[in-house]
């Protein structure tokens, strides 16, 4: 017998499998069934973006201060670069603005410096994020310190409405679920069946009936001499809302743990609180991360809600504008930029998730 002991060298894969073509095959033209869906999604395509393209950029207007700029018979964008201002501010008066700006420019940096794996000292901007960020927030919109003239609330809008609710929820909701969850499994009786009552209230309640409580029945448990600002009630509804459904995410997480996990916790002798730090809540926190986000992107959605208590987020000031009388028929306009607004949001959250789930994703190994 003849046995062959020199080493075969290695062959590049063949061209139909790799590059342009070989994903095509992998992708789109499988199967017979993946290619006729494919050839069908193309025709559609074909047929639908030349005159979406047509409508909302060639024949478009862009640029004017009320509708009679509007010549063309393509879409009117005239009416969001006329009120682009109300959409991103508000009603915030026109002298003030620049605090808005220096809240959207820290609040960037911030995400950036937390987000960021490349970024040096991450843990300080996670400390700053939740400490020093909302306390100059907080300073630079309502102002009264320093000089600065106090905007009430009810002068917020637009954008940065729906980005300060969204922050605080999401920083609230975060820390309060994850100890809900734990407080659901924990072996006392009494915090395991509070936590269980409070998780099932809040998250079996529409959240529009949420925000009417908190804006109407909340004031009526705190003290006569204390007035909560009608954003802060909307904040502290949204907030324990979505700690509910970030806590049985949470929940989710700590049951798919193998039970080697917890008795390895407890065999190197760490307590219950040093036990879930340094070995559970790592990787539940990672096998959870798209309920986690996908219960963010709820929640940034469901800032449309706060209307119905007199707050104007951005799809609040969009409605009001489509019912101006100078404005009509621009209705398609004005949800199809809100859309893009909301969806740019949304879709970057869930773009960085995908990420931080492939960095994250070590396997299991048995």
């Amino acid at each position: 017998m003849i046995v062959n002991d020199k080493t075969i060298p290695s062959r590049p894969a063949p061209a139909a499998n790799r590059g342009v073509i070989g994903w095509l095959r992998e992708n789109l033209f499988a199967t017979p069934g993946n290619s006729v869906l494919t050839l069908i999604g193309i025709a559609f395509l074909l047929w639908a973006i030349p005159p979406i393209l047509q409508w909302a950029v060639l024949e478009a207007d862009l640029f004017g201060s009320d509708k009679n700029a509007c010549t063309s018979e393509g879409a009117c964008w005239v009416f969001v670069s006329a009120r682009f201002q109300q959409f991103i501010y508000g009603f915030y008066p026109d002298a003030e603005l620049w605090r808005v700006n220096i809240f959207f420019a820290e609040m960037t940096a911030v995400l950036v410096w937390v987000l960021w794996d490349k970024m040096p000292k991450r843990m300080w901007g996670g400390i700053w994020f939740l400490t020093g960020f909302p306390a100059t927030s907080f300073m630079l919109l309502y102002g009264g310190a320093f000089g600065l003239e106090v905007v009430d609330t009810h002068k917020w809008g637009g954008l940065m409405l729906t980005l300060v609710i969204s922050l605080v929820g999401m920083v609230i909701a975060l820390p309060v679920g994850i100890l809900l969850a734990l407080g659901r499994r924990s072996q006392m009786p009494a915090i395991s069946s509070f936590c269980t009552v409070f998780i099932e209230v809040w998250r079996g309640l529409p959240l529009i009936t949420i925000l009417f409580m908190a804006s109407v029945m909340l004031p009526l448990f705190v003290p006569g001499d204390i007035e909560l600002d009608k954003l802060i009630r909307a904040m502290i509804g949204i907030s324990l809302f979505e700690a509910a459904l970030i806590a049985e995410v949470i929940r989710g997480g700590l049951q798919a743990m193998p039970k080697g996990q917890y008795e390895a916790a407890d065999a190197m002798g760490l307590s219950y609180w040093k036990g879930m730090r340094l070995v559970i809540m790592p990787q539940v926190l990672k096998i959870s991360i798209p309920g986690i986000v996908n219960t963010f992107v709820q929640l940034f959605k469901d800032t449309s809600l706060v209307l119905i208590i007199g707050l104007f987020d951005l799809l609040a000031v969009m409605q009001a504008g489509i019912a101006d009388v100078n404005w009509p028929n621009i209705a398609i306009e004005a949800f199809v930029f809100t859309g893009f607004v909301f969806w740019l949001f949304c879709f970057g959250m869930s773009r960085y998730s995908l990420s931080l789930e492939r960095k994250l994703d070590t396997g299991h190994k048995n």
